[in-house]
C-alpha cells in the first residue's frame, strides 16, 4: 500500500519487546488459564498465520518502525539491554508518538 508504518510500546507492550518475551504474556483478559491463548495459536497455525516472531521480523524487515517509550522504560525499570534492540528503531517519549499519530493518514490505538 504504500504506507510508513509505526507502532509505539509503552507500559505492558513495552513488556513484549523484552528478549523471549514476545509471545510469553496473556492473549487477553480472557486468557482462560491459558487455553485462550492456546486455542488461538492453534487457529492461527491451521490458517497458515505466521507466528508472532516471524510477523515482528517480517514487520521490521520491511520497514516498519518500532517505538519504545523511554519514559516508561525508566519508570518499570527497563534496561536497554533487556530488549530487542535489534528490531527498535527508536527510543523516544510520547512527544515523538504524538508527531507521528499527528503526520498520519491513519492512526489505530489498541
Amino acid at each position: 500500500m504504500g504506507m510508513d508504518v509505526s507502532m509505539y510500546f509503552t507500559f505492558w507492550g513495552l513488556e513484549r519487546l523484552k528478549k523471549g518475551k514476545l509471545d510469553k504474556g496473556p492473549l487477553s483478559k480472557m486468557n482462560f488459564l491459558g487455553l485462550g491463548k492456546w486455542i488461538m495459536k492453534r487457529k492461527m497455525k491451521k490458517s497458515n498465520v505466521r507466528d508472532l516472531e516471524e510477523m515482528m521480523d517480517d514487520f521490521v524487515e520491511l520497514g516498519g518502525k518500532i517505538l519504545a517509550c523511554d519514559m516508561t522504560m525508566e519508570i518499570m525499570g527497563v534496561d536497554k539491554k533487556d530488549l530487542r534492540d535489534e528490531v527498535i528503531s527508536d527510543y523516544c517519549a510520547v512527544g515523538t508518538y504524538i508527531k507521528e499519530a499527528k503526520e498520519s493518514d491513519i492512526t489505530l490505538f489498541i
